[in-house]
């Protein structure tokens, strides 16, 4: 055992944030933290961290046990460079090189070997702290620094950048690579996925597999959660339980868990039900008196066990669709984006959407996602290119940054200024979907957490019922629950949807096609996220075979050089005739989707029909035409999927 947290009880006035929580920490285990926004998880981490006190409670820990912690969105704050920042970890280290250095110039000085005594105890001294030196890892700290400032995005920057130049995103890696290098006993996280992409996540989850220490993570990052921990610990209603597993394994647990209690409890109220009968209808005979009354000391004496209480209210909402766009909701050609005195962000990019179509954009952090959503939705003007915009398309855009919320507004008066036609009740019904009921209405935007301004938001976006939705980290700030919420709302939705995610849970759940973003133009991959990380190993993997033979067949071309030019042209020219093929293919099969869509549309339309869907032969009919159509179509996108290649 690391570390303990035994009875932790915590007050804010008369709101009760904890109540009698229990948290333990073994060698090297790996704890999720879960719960939804305002459960405490934070507060329990700066309660165990002793950055603030417990009402009741102990904390129990070995004195030699380090714990470090990372607050939320904690940016890191310091005049030095980034270099001189990490290396500052080491500052131990650093001395105990410096006295090296002197102790090496002593043995080295011929006066000091005049004293045997004297020589003899600085060799020893040498020894021992070099031996020191080299345990604690002094020979390393460069490596490891290097290793981590790459792993966390840093590798482009030039490590004598101040940090007071980065942005508030950049200084919280900045905080997560720091507390990475100082290696404490038990490392507390709290949010640490927050402003990382996904390159940095997968990095950052592959290094804490590996940590020595235990880890203590707050996160709403299910994929991350899955893939790390061993250990759930929910805190829910005040109070906590632990359950064994990654947080998948944990939802399965919870849900089997309720389903025993309500048969326990269940149970348990037919018997109190049948004992109440028998007294009731006994209690009065004279010859079945003594057998009520023993009956009713057995009920007195019965352990009631209390009703198990069900999940917690989650916001519940969906996103209507007041007009349908045309087939053809967007095109985006040859796009190019760029900054005065910043030189281009990104160029030649290219984007086709049509109705219905779900679309993830990817790519790592600053490369002009936000930028690109931007410029769609109007707010930026691009430096190249054109956007065709279809008809009828009525846009509704989630900013990740909330910019378009009033912070001096109520949140009452933040959704009833922009749809001043609905009636109070209305508004407030709404709210109360989004968990905003009684006073809550009341409260300034500038006092809400990031996860209520998200639900203030989506509450706006949802009234508006837009038919293409444009969302820029849609599930940042949102609690597990919330995301769920918010997945079956998308999953439903009518309308076309273009969204900013690194959320691979969300990504795997909601794209049906990935784009990825990078300075040279767009790649584009039918599926999810899975989807898209095998097609990238598919594509690494004959990157580097085709440069294996080309290294090879290098040495044997030269010396055929002279009699493989003559032939080289007409390669060249069937190779030119394979393209045109290539991409006549691709046309005719896109066609050949468009139609296959159209015509599967129409068809599930006519099941909503009166005359068809009450006619079940009709309808068995028009199902079967469905489903042969859309067996072609994916057989069509395969092939499609193929000439991409």
């Amino acid at each position: 055992m690391l570390l303990q947290a035994s009875g932790i009880s915590k007050n804010y006035g008369v709101t009760n944030i904890l109540s009698n929580i229990n948290l333990l920490v073994n060698e090297r285990e790996r704890i999720g933290l879960v719960g939804v926004n305002g459960a405490g998880k934070s507060t329990l981490l700066k309660i165990i961290a002793g950055e603030i006190r417990a009402d009741q409670g102990q904390i129990f820990k070995a004195k030699e046990t380090r714990i470090g912690y990372l607050a939320q969105n904690s940016g890191l704050q310091s005049e030095r460079s980034i270099w001189d920042e990490m290396l500052h970890v080491f500052a131990h280290l650093i001395e105990t090189e410096k006295e090296l250095r002197s102790l090496e110039e002593q043995i080295a000085d011929p006066a000091l070997m005049a004293d045997e005594k004297k020589y003899a105890d600085t060799l020893n001294r040498y020894s021992t702290r070099s031996d020191w030196f080299r345990e604690q890892g002094g020979y390393e700290m460069e490596t490891r620094i290097r290793s981590i400032l790459h792993g966390m995005g840093f590798g482009s920057f030039s490590f004598d950048t101040p940090i007071r130049t980065l942005s508030g995103g950049q200084k919280t890696r900045l905080a997560l690579a720091r507390i990475l290098l100082q290696a404490p006993d038990v490392l507390m996280l709290d949010e640490p996925t927050n402003y990382l992409d996904i390159e940095t996540l997968t990095w950052l989850e592959d290094y804490l597999r590996g940590y020595s220490g235990a880890i203590v993570v707050v996160s709403h990052d299910r994929y991350f959660l899955d893939a790390l921990v061993t250990t759930i610990v929910e805190i829910e209603r005040h109070q906590s339980k632990r359950f064994t597993g990654n947080y998948s394994k944990y939802i399965e647990l919870k849900a089997a868990d309720y389903e025993i209690q309500s048969k326990h409890y269940e149970r348990q109220q037919n018997e109190i039900a049948k004992m109440e009968d028998f007294i009731q209808k006994n209690i009065v005979r004279a010859t079945t008196t003594k057998r009520a009354q023993s009956r009713r000391k057995a009920l007195e004496k019965i352990e009631r066990l209390d009703k198990p209480l069900g999940d917690l209210k989650k916001a519940s909402f969906t996103f209507e669709v007041e007009q349908t766009t045309g087939k053809e909701v967007l095109q985006v050609n040859d796009l190019s984006m760029s900054y005065p005195n910043k030189g281009s962000l990104f160029q030649h990019v290219s984007l086709d959407m049509r109705r219905g179509e779900t679309v993830a954009l990817i790519g790592p952090n600053g490369i002009g996602k936000s930028t690109l959503l931007k410029a769609l939705v109007g707010q930026l003007e691009p430096t190249n290119g054109s956007i065709f915009w279809g008809t009828n398309v009525k846009i509704g855009y989630y900013d990740q940054e909330q910019t378009g919320l009033n912070p001096n507004n109520t949140v009452l008066e933040e959704l009833w200024s922009n749809y001043s036609h609905l009636e109070e009740a209305r508004i407030r019904t709404v709210l109360g979907n989004f968990l905003f009921s009684g006073e809550d209405v009341l409260k300034k935007v500038m006092a809400l957490s990031g996860g209520e301004k998200a639900r203030v938001s989506l509450a706006k976006l949802m009234l508006k019922k837009a038919n293409v939705l444009i969302l820029d980290e849609p599930t940042n700030h949102l609690d597990l629950f919330s995301k769920e919420v918010l997945e079956s709302a998308l999953m439903d939705y009518d309308g076309t949807l273009l969204f900013i995610s690194h959320d691979r849970y969300f990504l795997n759940k909601m794209a049906e096609r990935i784009v990825e973003l990078s300075p040279t133009g767009t790649q584009h991959f039918l599926g999810n996220y899975d989807d898209y990380v095998e097609k990238k190993q598919e594509l690494a993997e004959m990157q580097a075979e085709a440069l294996l033979i080309a290294s090879k067949d290098s040495a044997a071309n030269t010396a055929t050089d002279k009699t493989t030019s003559a032939s080289s042209f007409e390669d060249n020219k069937q190779a030119k005739r394979e393209e045109r093929s290539r991409q006549r293919r691709q046309e005719q099969l896109e066609a050949e989707i468009a139609q296959l869509e159209e015509e599967i549309t129409e068809l599930e339309h006519q099941l909503t029909l009166p005359e068809v869907y009450q006619d079940y032969v009709v309808v068995q009919e028009t199902q079967a035409k469905i489903d042969e159509k859309k067996a072609r179509l994916t057989l069509t996108y395969e092939h499609w999927e193929e000439t991409m290649a």
